[in-house]
């Protein structure tokens, strides 16, 4: 063995996953080596290598010098071999045991790069709803669907750092997608190391910074209804640092009265490399976002006026002013070949501060915490060891709206103190997976998570009165075990099954009765997750299909029971049960040097039911569970030339929603075509240009984009169920990317 005239790191492109098993081959004198389980090489000669990968594009590099280190950035070009990294141990995403989703950079740019909603809703098993840019909920598999106002029994990570609160509460929407490399998403209950999350984990992973490279970004974007966009990234790289950094600036009038919305943010992603053996990660992301807030309406008003506002929201001029931060410091070391160590440390910040018709919601929040793991390899057997802890610190105090002892216009106006709260929210969880590979064709996989969380409320508003709510809840410790196992059934098709365990704690305002005080009886929902799937490439790599059937069992259903105008409390009412069915096909109709046609389709059956549901006197049992479509179909086709024209065009169906409980009424089914033409040329070796045109809901269909279940009318009023979702409009943009050096 020569001596060692460099050391090289191998990883993922778009998720900075280190690639196992990769060849580089020596040109000259086609010399062989491969990577290790972190991705690294050693080389013995200068000179020009390749780097071979099934599923991924060769690569060129050269080797003039002694070096520390070089990254090699691997492009996937096949969805079934990129390595994914969910479930931190890496491997290719066809041998994955679990239903995750893959929304590639590619998933990202096929719209506007503005609302989440519009990406994720291509994604079988995955539905967004949208009332506005600052009004969504998330729902997966039917979790979530129940949750009034945003999104909740769902964990979300951007890196390394938990975005979900202790409270069980997500926002991924300030974030900006331009950053985005990748979002990886596991369905269900599946990921022991992620907090075993009763709907699932969203990993958002942001784009890598690059080593030895420098390079500007521009890309700006205008459209309907007021929209405006500009975003600026910068990377600059020496052999062993790089810093890359985002700047954007959203803006729109909005569709409705009382819409507008505007968003500032910053993103920071440094990476240093001491060695070999050690590297850090900083990673940052700052919002500022001031959103005004239309609310749903009724039915009469979303079918004849669907532009206007709540009466109440637009006297009020209710609107939500957030501003959120993340950091983290996250530290790799490799002990050896076979032994890894990565410990993440993090804070979140919020400040927010909301004027609604009936209060005014002023809050702060702050978090630490940190996550740390060992991952290790021997032979056949892959695993990973850790844990998770952080603290929430929250406060929250809501005042009297005196808007309506103004003149018509004027506005929110503050009064006097109603409430005044401080939470201590405590989580952490341990957690442990491993694969085996017990033969050739076979792969067992095993996890299991123990999580505990308990809340510390107190009343400050009440202190020393005998109305005092403050009061401490601890739920009992959860045991969650995952099972799962991928056979190889032939070269070109897997099989893969699961069972997982999951829970989702209560949030504090769920725990609390009419009378204030913390109910000792509530229970977090929990369930199991059944499914089996196969995954297939066929046509010589032209045709690549996913299928998969699943139950989910739900017991200790949390309901939102209203007592109020927009005051509930939460029960444990029953249970559910999620039969459904994924399907999902992408087919390369043409694959040329001159042209390159692709059609995607997927399918998604929901078949989701109150198993047993007694709420009061009502018996909801055997209905529909509210808030989630019947089925929602999506069809697609991508086309790009050599000349650099491309385009693609979107079809999506969405079933009927049941919209209350009692199963009386349901949305209309709705179709959406959405499109995009543009034109990426590289001008020249350093500046490269994309210009392009979008038509979104090209046919002008009307549809709720969001609605909220079992709405309720006060005073003779009708329910307002509806958010109305956009009409017809358009956007159009350029990008460009120059290389400095």
């Amino acid at each position: 063995m020569g001596q060692s005239v460099g050391v090289i790191k191998v990883i993922d492109g778009d998720s900075g996953s280190p690639i196992y098993d990769a060849e580089i081959k020596h040109v000259n004198s086609n010399d062989k080596l491969y990577t290790n389980h972190q991705g690294f090489v050693e080389l013995q000669k200068f000179g020009h290598y390749h780097i071979i990968k099934s599923g991924y594009i060769e690569q060129v590099f050269n080797i003039q010098k002694n070096t520390t280190i070089v990254q090699i950035f691997a492009n996937p070009s096949e969805l079934n071999e990129v390595v994914i990294n969910a479930n931190q141990i890496s491997k290719p995403y066809k041998s994955n045991y679990a239903a995750t989703q893959i929304i590639t950079s590619k998933d990202i740019k096929r719209g506007n790069t503005i609302e989440f909603a519009s990406v994720l809703n291509r994604s079988p098993g995955i539905f967004m709803q949208s009332g506005a840019l600052n009004t969504n909920r998330i729902i997966i598999r039917g979790i979530g669907s129940r949750n009034l106002y945003g999104t909740s029994k769902i964990r979300a990570y951007f890196g390394d750092i938990p975005l979900t609160t202790g409270n069980g509460e997500t926002t991924i929407e300030d974030f900006e997608l331009g950053t985005m490399a990748r979002m990886e998403i596991i369905k269900g209950s599946g990921s022991s190391i992620h907090g075993a999350g009763l709907g699932g984990t969203i990993n958002l992973i942001p784009k890598s910074a690059l080593l030895n490279e420098t390079r500007i970004e521009n890309q700006f974007t205008i459209g309907s209804f007021g929209l405006f966009k500009d975003l600026i990234n910068l990377n600059f790289g020496t052999s062993k640092t790089s810093f890359n950094t985002t700047y954007s600036y959203t803006s729109s009038q909005g569709y409705r009265q009382n819409n507008k919305y505007k968003r500032q943010s910053l993103t920071l992603n440094i990476n240093h490399y001491f060695n070999k053996k050690n590297d850090i990660t900083i990673l940052g992301s700052f919002s500022d976002v001031l959103g005004y807030i239309p609310s749903s309406i009724n039915e009469d008003t979303f079918n004849n006026y669907p532009t206007q506002a709540a009466q109440n929201w637009l006297d009020a001029k209710g609107y939500e002013d957030t501003n959120r931060g993340i950091l983290g410091l996250s530290w790799n070391h490799q002990y050896s070949e076979k032994l890894t160590h990565k410990t993440s440390l993090y804070t979140t910040a919020l400040k927010a501060f909301e004027p609604r018709p009936f209060n005014i919601l002023s809050e702060e929040a702050i978090a630490i915490g940190i996550r740390s793991r060992f991952l290790g390899n021997y032979k056949n057997f892959n695993w990973t060891l850790g844990g998770e802890f952080f603290n929430d610190f929250y406060t929250w105090k809501t005042f009297e709206n005196n808007y309506q002892d103004f003149p018509e216009g004027y506005g929110s106006v503050k009064g006097n103190l109603q409430s005044n709260y401080k939470e201590k929210r405590y989580y952490y969880n341990f957690f442990f997976e491993a694969n085996v590979n017990i033969t050739q064709q076979t792969e067992l996989a095993f996890g299991l998570n123990f999580n505990e969380t308990s809340y510390h409320l107190i009343d400050r508003f009440h202190a020393g009165s005998e109305n005092n709510q403050s009061g401490r809840y601890s739920f009992k410790p959860i045991w969650s075990p995952t099972f799962g196992i991928t056979h190889k059934l032939s070269k070109n098709s897997n099989l893969f099954a699961n069972v997982s365990h999951g829970f989702s704690p209560p949030t504090t305002t769920e725990t609390l009765l009419p009378s204030g005080l913390i109910n000792q009886q509530i229970k977090p929902e929990t369930g199991w997750n059944y499914e089996i799937g196969t995954r297939t490439i066929l046509l010589n790599n032209k045709l690549n299909g996913e299928i998969s059937v699943y139950r989910m069992a739900i017991s200790n259903l949390l309901v939102a029971r209203r007592t109020g105008n927009d005051e509930y409390i939460g029960v444990n009412a029953g249970k559910t049960t999620h039969d459904g069915l994924e399907l999902q096909i992408n087919f390369k109709a043409v694959n040329s040097e001159s042209l390159n046609v692709s059609v995607f389709s997927n399918y998604s059956l929901n078949h989701y039911k109150f198993k047993e549901f007694i709420d009061g006197n009502n018996n909801f049992s055997g209905n529909d569970l509210t808030g989630v479509p019947d089925e929602v179909i999506n069809l697609g086709i991508d086309i790009n030339s050599h000349h650099g024209i491309y385009g693609n065009i979107n079809f999506q169906h969405v079933g009927q929603i049941p919209m209350n409980d009692d199963n009386s009424l349901f949305t209309k089914s709705y179709n959406l075509v959405n499109c995009k033409l543009g034109w990426l040329k590289n001008l020249n070796k350093k500046l490269n240009i994309d210009v392009y045109l979008g038509i979104n809901n090209i046919f002008d269909k009307a549809y709720a984009s969001q609605i909220l279940i079992n709405a309720t009318g006060f005073n003779g009023s009708q329910p307002r169920y509806y958010y109305p979702g956009y009409p017809i409009n358009f956007y159009s943009g350029f990008n460009l990317n120059y290389k400095i050096n």
